[in-house]
């Protein structure tokens, strides 16, 4: 089982939580490279969506000893690693092996999967969403013991305790700028949350809401909400979507990270009551997953530059970065690629190309024309003048 250290140097979090980024010791990993001097003001935010772990994954990326995902990754690695913060919707838990690893409809991940993730460049990981119950509260206490063991990540979603739902906050400091994270998910697909620990995921309440985005946002420059939210395989925002995003525009949020549909949704800026713009990405689809439908299998990677000073926080650009969930006959190399190094060669390797009916190049491009948002073909951090990736 293969883990790597090299985690994103200089962030950390405030308050009872507080994360030091570091390798695991002298001679582990090669001396890192100097890190780039901070940007004063500036900050970068890339988001993934629902990384839908099924048992043919798990099954894909067993090896002697345990498992290891980084291949997944290794495409799309250089864009996360990049930014200042990587957040990612990881749809399902990380319990214990004594549960058994599964699919759907209950899901159940290695939890090698969250060192592979930091690893990738992710940071902050949502655990509120719909199948974060799936193994019921051990599964849930195990994902929470799983995220402590991987420095440099804090989690989002998921509570020990009373106290700590009430206290904990997740605020990162970066470049002389504070962004908080909280989420919310609209359920927990029928498995209730117990009645006497309604702390122990974070569900969709308009009043605690209210409470909790009143209480961060004047601890923080940058306000960032997910919402696990929407309905299933909907390409438009539903009324339920729009309708809360109006409330956490009213809250003076700045950004909304939206998941949930499996598919993409457009992203539209919405005025709040003092005059700024809150951002809202209502759904970024898939990240990782098997699911079948073309769909599904066309994702975004958010992308969002925010300038300073604090007390005056602009969007200097934004866009998402398309992403093809790619697998092949067999349920074999699954990979995240981008698109800008995506081919038609590859697509046809898909095991859901067909070249009227199913997934290929035609059907990508007309659902991200669809969406009206910006398109990023390239990796926003590679240094200018870079030559371009080897599609291969």
């Amino acid at each position: 089982m293969r883990f790597s250290s090299a985690f994103k140097p200089g962030v950390r979090t405030l308050g009872l939580l507080c994360l030091l980024l570091a390798s695991c010791g002298p001679g582990t990993v090669p001396e890192p490279e100097p890190p780039e001097p901070p940007r004063p003001g500036e900050l970068t935010i890339v988001a993934a969506g629902d990384n839908l772990f099924h048992e043919t994954i798990t099954a894909a990326f067993r090896e002697e000893g345990g498992w290891d995902f980084a291949p997944i990754y290794d495409l799309i690695k250089p864009v996360i690693s990049g930014a200042d913060l990587a957040f990612i919707n990881q749809e399902t838990a990380l319990g214990r092996e004594s549960f058994g690893y599964s699919g759907y409809p209950r899901f159940n991940t290695p939890q090698a999967l969250a060192f592979n993730l930091a690893a990738a460049g992710f940071d902050i990981i949502n655990q509120a969403n719909n199948h974060i119950m799936d193994k019921g509260e051990a599964g849930v206490m195990d994902t929470i013991a799983a995220w402590d063991r991987v420095r440099g990540t804090a989690y989002l979603g998921i509570h020990r305790s009373r106290e700590e739902r009430d206290r904990r906050r997740v605020i990162i400091e970066k470049n002389g700028l504070r962004a908080g994270f909280l989420a919310y998910t609209y359920g927990t697909n029928g498995l209730a949350v117990p009645g006497d620990k309604p702390y122990l995921v974070s569900l969709i309440d308009e009043e605690t809401i209210i409470r909790e985005t009143g209480a961060l946002r004047p601890l923080c420059d940058v306000l960032v909400v997910s919402m696990h939210w929407g309905d299933e395989y909907g390409p438009a925002p539903s009324a339920g979507q729009t309708a809360l995003a109006a409330l956490l525009a009213a809250q003076k949020v700045d950004l909304v990270i939206g998941h949930h549909p499996h598919v993409l949704q457009p992203a539209e800026y919405i005025l709040r009551p003092d005059g700024r713009q809150m951002l809202c990405f209502y759904s970024l689809g898939n990240f990782m997953s098997s699911q079948r439908q073309p769909a599904a299998l066309v994702g975004g990677l958010m992308y969002v530059k925010l300038t300073g000073p604090a007390g005056n926080i602009m969007f200097a650009d934004a866009g998402i970065i398309p992403v093809i969930t790619h697998y092949e006959s067999g349920w074999t190399g699954y990979r995240v690629y981008p698109l800008y190094r995506y081919t038609a060669g590859l697509v046809q390797k898909h095991r859901s190309y067909h070249a009227k009916t199913g997934l290929n190049m035609e059907y990508i491009n007309a659902v991200l024309d669809s969406l009206k948002v910006k398109l990023i073909m390239q990796n926003p951090f590679a240094p200018a003048g870079a030559a371009p990736p080897d599609p291969h």
